[in-house]
């Protein structure tokens, strides 16, 4: 009598019913890391290719000077692309690609940032209209590795409108950016900026220091995003004893492209000139004895709920190694806030062109 054959085994499956977890992990890690990489080589690919029929349709669109030629052009390609290749290379898909050419006319530069940024990326900077505030985006992008959700974020907070850097004259402008792109120098300008938004930190109505200063910890990784990339916190109520008598700074910082401790002190009302040398005797003694070899001396961002201009100019406080900002714990609606950081960049300029003139005339010996 033949014994019937055994039932098949399910092999290693019932010893193992689940993989292991650490494994498991290992391998997802794998094939995400892979994606992640595929993706950007095909994006680079895809931006160098958007760039090169970006140019090449301008060339044909610039050998007639006639509008209606140049638009009967982009849309003739646009049909006949998309119906080979899909919405990609749609009429909006290539008038995107000639303003990419327009705007980054020069190959070189298109090469390294295709690298750094992506099409999206791309897409959203092309439509700034200030070149040395698109390049400002550009740069921060490359050096802050920004996605692009952050950069919209930044873009919607006018964020190079409160910079330091974009209340100085276009030519010192240019000349900071193009430090930092060519030799990666990143200046204080570049980093603080005046005013902070604060309004994450959900204070309302009337609160105290200890409030705002706990309001920040608790939403630290939003003040330090609001910051910008690069600090790195270290303490908070930092402890100075100077002849006997203790005084405590609120928060001390470290800035790593800096290589310096930056020290903030928060205000609830307005900036006081007797703040200066609150600040000024923190900044020595950290400098004395905090600072390590081979970092930057130490800098001071004192934050106040309002900022008196003048006061500020004539404590000379940048020259004290000492930043004063406002900070704003409500958000305003987009025009108000650009019509109040446009009013600002605009006295801004108006009074270092006058004391410019000022400092000429004395040259010259006329006053």
């Amino acid at each position: 009598m033949k014994k019937k054959p055994a039932p098949p085994t399910k092999g290693k499956a019932s010893v193992f019913p689940n993989a292991p977890q650490a494994l498991m992990d290992e391998l997802r890690e794998w094939i995400q890391q892979a994606r992640i990489s595929a993706a950007r080589v095909v994006d680079e690919h895809l931006c160098a290719l958007y760039w090169r029929i970006g140019t090449r349709i301008r060339m044909e669109i610039l050998k007639d000077q006639r509008a209606e030629y140049g638009a009967g052009i982009v849309s003739a390609v646009g049909r006949q692309l998309e119906a080979e290749f899909g919405r990609g290379f749609s009429e909006k898909s290539l008038r995107h690609m000639i303003r990419f050419a327009e705007v980054f006319p020069d190959k070189q530069i298109v090469s390294a940032l295709r690298r750094q940024l992506t099409w999206t990326h791309f897409k959203r900077l092309i439509y700034l209209d200030d070149p040395l505030k698109r390049e400002f985006y550009v740069e921060m992008c490359r050096i802050e590795k920004w996605p692009t959700r952050t950069l919209d974020k930044k873009i919607q907070s006018m964020l190079f409108e409160r910079t330091a850097l974009s209340k100085k004259p276009d030519k010192l402008i240019a000349r900071e950016l193009k430090a930092l792109r060519e030799e990666g120098k990143l200046t204080p300008d570049l980093v603080f900026r005046d005013p902070y938004l604060l309004d994450f930190l959900g204070l309302r109505d009337t609160y105290a220091e200890k409030d705002l200063e706990a309001a920040i910890l608790r939403e630290m990784e939003a003040f330090i995003l609001e910051l910008g990339v690069g600090f790195a916190f270290l303490e908070r109520q930092k402890r100075i004893t100077v002849d006997g008598d203790d005084y405590y700074l609120d928060l001390l910082f470290y800035h790593r492209r800096l290589r310096r401790l930056v020290a903030i002190e928060l205000k609830l009302g307005d900036f006081k000139a007797a703040d200066k040398g609150q600040m000024e005797l923190y900044l020595r003694w950290l400098d004395k004895y905090e600072r390590r070899e081979g970092e930057n001396a130490p800098i001071g961002l004192i934050l106040c709920a309002g900022k008196k201009e003048e006061t500020v100019r004539l404590l000379d406080m940048e020259g004290s190694g000492i930043r004063v900002a406002a900070y704003w714990t409500e958000a305003l609606p987009r025009a108000e806030l650009e019509r109040k950081l446009h009013e600002a960049v605009v006295l801004a300029r108006q009074r270092l062109a006058k004391d410019e003139r000022r400092q000429q005339r004395l040259e010259e010996g006329k006053e």
